[in-house]
């Protein structure tokens, strides 16, 4: 993996994290909690979908491997909605 996809790799991770925290209603954070969210929800929501045989929907492949879009922002929702769960924030 180059440089310049390990960059592309980032925003993209960035992206998903972000649009995730916002599904889930999470604000707390930065870039650098979108990011890991983004690479999180890949690693969640990749595991959810091989165990229930659900096909990549849409995939971007970077350095010979395929990031999950789809299933990292679905992933990352559901970690960030546990985490709201286990962290007990009151809601007003």
């Amino acid at each position: 993996m180059t440089l310049t996809e390990f960059i592309i790799l980032l925003i993209v991770a960035g992206i998903c994290g972000s649009i995730a925290r916002g599904l889930a209603g999470n604000t707390r954070g930065g870039c650098l909690v979108s990011i890991a969210l983004g690479f999180i929800g890949a690693l969640v929501g990749g595991k959810i979908a091989t165990l229930l045989g659900l096909p990549e929907i849409f995939a971007i492949s970077f350095g010979g491997r395929d990031y999950p879009i789809v299933w990292s922002i679905i992933g990352a929702s559901i970690f960030v909605a546990i985490l709201g769960l286990l962290s007990g924030r009151s809601r007003r």
